[in-house]
């Protein structure tokens, strides 16, 4: 007994060989370790117990227990609370919804956590790479915002500025997303550029946008991941270096800068007054670019009144001078920034272009947010105030002799035969209009949205500069290949943002020819035409009187309108060789 029990002991205190040795020998042990070990295990854990009660006894032991404990289960509520925040699982009840669309559910991996369980541990999304847009929150003022009836007076009928319900600026600006717009399809553009300048052309075309064939024109409408299209400048690899516009190297320098919002605008031929933008705020003047393109006659003709001086700026507008104009027309020549920006600004995220004869009066992000951001939109253009059709449009054109006739039907003439059809109601709601109101473009410069712009230019270069012609089979022919998240918004919105200066226009326009033009009526009524000498007695000279017109008599000079006679108790003047009677 006394060396079974030793043999034992000796196993039970975790001799490895004596184990071995007894497993082999056939002695089953395991029952009586367990019968041991558990028991022994069970006493020091009642003494650690104790000691732990005892020890909890005393005040200051316990309440340092008691922290230990309160800073694990802080600890362990941060983790949680971290794992279980709003990012980390998606959720969507926020006011305003991110830059990316919350509907994907985040990945998960499997993982074992420390007590062998297999549990799913939620990581979050990858950071978004294209801003998808967003909806304001539920009960915003903008949501249930209607445009009012019109005026039910005939007489205030006519184009007018409508109410536009924008997001104050600092809401604006925090809207401004962080990522771009996706662009369908075409990721990577590329512009096309000549050394020797080939002139392979059918028709149309200029040395400064290229003379690109028929059979090129109709490969750029085809969209690819990666083009190469025609889109001005094509002398040289830098715009506005010999290449036609060509600009200063500290401009250029300055226009690299730009990288968030530009506001352009142009004046050639010293047609227009620079008009300074209003209620613009502080954090617009600092970060937008206000961009001003004019001609040397123009540069010319400011600095001779003073308006310019040599830091090259007019208030807000930083003064771009343009050299080696391609274009002898002002109105083609207005057409490279306008629908080029994006090639003389590469860095720049948003553009918002007015013409020269129209003043800025809301904040560029109020602009954007309204037009871009809340519609998800990377190209918004207002509607004509009037018409609708291309092909009136086109008449209406001829009418006011704005281009040669012969060359809008034959535009005209050429689109039918590409299929371009007079507008319905069919294309709404998707089309509501296929006449633009060309004086302000507001867009994000992406790749889709410089395409449009692109090639809308390419067609100003081929045919008439009218680009309200051209707008629409440029834009059908986009809409057909891919989803361009292109918008149209009223006439009256534009005119809300945007303000008129009639009488600077009135003051400008050429006067007409001195020789064939008749004096103006003077600003005083002058008398009467003397009579004819009648052989009468004076007391039976009668005076005719104008009764609802004007007097025919022999009096053949330019007609000074109807005369108002008053009747009064005064004597009755006669003219001529007549004398002064008194009526009784």
């Amino acid at each position: 007994m006394s060396n079974g029990s030793l043999e034992f002991r000796s196993a039970s205190y975790g001799s490895l060989e004596k184990q071995l040795q007894l497993q082999q020998n056939g002695v089953v042990v395991s029952a009586i370790q367990s019968a041991r070990k558990p028991s022994k295990m069970l006493k020091e854990k009642e003494r650690l117990f104790l000691w732990i009660c005892k020890l909890a006894g005393r005040r200051k032991v316990g309440m340092l227990i008691l922290s230990l404990i309160s800073a694990a289960v802080f600890v362990w509520v941060l983790y949680v609370g971290k794992g279980d925040s709003p990012e980390g699982n998606g959720a969507s009840d926020i006011s305003v919804k991110g830059s990316i669309s919350m509907s994907d559910s985040p990945s998960t991996i499997s993982t074992a956590n420390i007590m062998g369980f297999a549990t799913n541990l939620v990581l979050p999304p990858p950071p978004p790479s294209h801003f998808l847009g967003y909806t304001l929150p539920p009960g915003h003022p903008c949501n249930s915002f209607t445009l009012p009836p019109p005026p039910a007076d005939p007489k205030c009928s006519g184009p007018r500025p409508c109410p536009v319900c924008y997001l104050p600026v600092e809401e604006a600006i925090a809207l401004m997303p962080k990522f771009p717009s996706p662009s369908p399809i075409i990721q990577n553009l590329t512009y096309i550029w000549e050394e020797n300048l080939s002139r392979d052309g059918e028709f149309g075309g200029s040395d400064f946008g290229g003379y690109p064939t028929l059979k090129q024109r109709s490969d750029s409408f085809d969209i690819r991941e990666s083009m190469s299209v025609h889109c001005g400048f094509v002398k040289g690899p830098k715009p506005g270096r010999n290449t036609g516009f060509d600009m200063d190297e500290d401009d250029l320098y300055h226009m690299e800068q730009c990288r968030g919002v530009v506001v352009a605008s142009a004046i050639f031929g010293n047609f227009d007054a620079i008009n300074e933008p209003s209620n613009v705020s502080n954090y617009s003047k600092k970060t937008v670019c206000f961009l001003m393109f004019i001609d040397e006659e123009t540069e010319k003709a400011w600095r001779a009144s003073g308006l310019l001086g040599i830091n090259k700026r007019i208030g807000l507008w930083r003064i771009i001078v343009a050299r080696n104009i391609p274009y002898t027309d002002a109105r083609r020549t207005g057409k490279i920034p306008k629908l080029l920006i994006h090639r003389m600004t590469p860095n720049a995220r948003y553009s918002i272009w007015l013409d020269g004869k129209l003043e800025l009066v809301v904040d560029p992000y109020q602009i954007l947010e309204r037009f871009l951001w809340r519609r998800n939109a990377t190209f918004a253009i207002s509607r004509h105030y009037k018409r609708f059709d291309v092909f009136v449009e086109a008449e209406a054109n001829k009418a006011a002799g704005k281009y040669d006739n012969a060359s809008i039907d034959f535009q005209i003439d050429f689109y039918k035969k590409e299929g371009l059809t007079p507008y319905t109601e069919a294309k709404l709601p998707r089309i509501i209009s296929d006449v633009p109101e060309g004086c302000v473009i507001v867009r994000e410069l992406v790749p889709i949205s410089n395409l449009f712009t692109c090639l809308w230019h390419n067609e100003v270069d081929r045919f008439t500069s009218r680009d309200q012609i051209s707008f629409a089979i440029v834009r059908d022919k986009l809409l057909s290949r891919v989803d361009f998240h292109f918008a149209m918004f009223l006439d009256c919105e534009r005119r809300n943002f945007v303000k008129y200066h009639m009488d600077l226009l009135l003051e400008r326009q050429s006067p007409p020819d001195s020789a064939a033009a008749s004096p103006p009526p003077p600003l005083t009524p002058s008398l009467p035409p003397p009579l004819p000498v009648l052989e009468t007695h004076p007391r039976r000279v009668v005076i005719p009187t104008v009764r609802g017109g004007p007097w025919r008599g022999p009096w053949k000079g330019p007609w000074r309108g109807p005369v108002r006679r008053v009747r009064r108790r005064r004597p009755r003047v006669v003219y001529g060789n007549r004398y002064i009677a008194a009526t009784q």
